[in-house]
């Protein structure tokens, strides 16, 4: 994906957002003004994507202060609980609020006037969309070294899950990244993109990103996976990561943990690809990890057509948590983490 695709704009003291929901058809961008309209467009998944999740309400934190006729620490803190409440899964949507809010408060007691602090966060948002480029292109490198001492090096086949790639990352992407950057080389054969319902990340955005790069590619049903992976279909399997405990344990989108049991029963080696923002050492393992429950019509119905019959119940986790004995590595910007080996992911990160 080229640089010039961008999901996320800061424009002119504007936020633009490409709206996620109308993809692949419909390419419009939507302005938001506030720090509601940014935690609003992050619920409605308007922008989606951990990292681009953070970046959003970096820019979201910015323009509440440029709102703001004064601001305290207090309300700081508010307005930053206000955003990490959009989405309660993603450790970076927490992870850069907090970071915002220090930022907020050394300047407050350093005397800097409102449009500084603002000038401040608009700084920090610019920077970690070019440092997430850097991070996301090294994973992209590990991946590949690390899919070449694994499989050798002819052309591979590979699966991935959701969406991981520029539309979520504002650059390069994660998992994505990694099949984008073994494109570039020559060396991705096919690459099956499950479907991923209910919100069919993998139909209209992870296909219409392949579509765009000229990778060649299926779209696959989640429960096709067992049936490709026992047919020698698929050499390996790629997927991200919105959380990650201090023992391995992955929340990621439903459906992420049911293919990492079916690849780790076929013996295809399974990563998960994050950078350490998306890292949560506070937690010990997934079952700390809170997962969003979202509407019951995202399953019973698709754009506006009710598919169930009137009244009926549906489950709607958002994420689930895999295991992390059904995973083959962590790869991040600080290298391929073993979560087999107890203690190395925390050594990591801390490194």
């Amino acid at each position: 994906m080229t640089e010039s695709y961008r999901p996320i704009i800061w424009q002119n003291n504007k936020l633009l957002l490409l709206d996620q929901r109308l993809l692949p058809h419909t390419e419009t961008f939507v302005e938001v003004s506030d720090l509601k309209g940014c935690a609003l467009a992050i619920s409605e998944m308007v922008v989606r994507g951990a990292p681009c999740i953070g970046f959003t309400a970096i820019y979201g934190m910015a323009l509440w202060v440029q709102s703001q006729a004064q601001i305290t620490a207090a309300t700081c803190r508010t307005a930053c609980d206000e955003m990490i409440s959009a989405r309660p899964t993603a450790v970076n949507l927490s992870f850069e609020v907090n970071r915002c809010f220090e930022i907020m408060q050394t300047a407050l007691q350093a005397g800097l006037a409102k449009d500084a602090i603002f000038q401040k966060l608009v700084a920090f948002g610019d920077e970690q969309i070019k440092a997430s480029h850097d991070k996301n292109t090294r994973m992209a490198q590990i991946g590949v070294g690390e899919l070449k001492k694994k499989l050798g090096d002819g052309k591979w086949n590979l699966m991935t899950h959701c969406n991981t790639g520029f539309l979520a990352c504002g650059s390069l992407g994660t998992a994505l990244g990694v099949i984008s950057h073994a494109h570039t080389l020559g060396k991705v054969e096919h690459v099956y993109a499950d479907e991923t319902r209910p919100y069919l990340q993998g139909t209209r955005l992870t296909a219409f990103e392949l579509s765009k790069e000229n990778i060649p590619y299926s779209i696959v049903v989640e429960g096709a996976a067992s049936f490709l992976l026992s047919h020698g279909k698929v050499d390996a399997i790629f997927v991200g990561a919105d959380r990650i405990a201090a023992n391995g344990d992955t929340a990621n989108k439903v459906g992420t943990a049911t293919l990492a049991i079916v690849a780790k029963h076929y013996k295809v080696p399974f990563y998960v690809v994050a950078p350490i923002s998306s890292f949560d050492v506070t937690i010990p393992n997934g079952k700390h990890i809170e997962i969003e429950m979202r509407a019951m019509n995202e399953i019973t119905e698709m754009k506006g057509i009710k598919l169930a019959p009137a009244g009926a119940q549906s489950i709607n986790p958002s994420f689930d948590v895999t295991d992390h004995q059904f995973i083959t590595g962590i790869i991040c910007e600080k290298g391929l983490i073993d979560p087999s080996q107890v203690g190395e992911l925390v050594k990591v990160v801390n490194s």
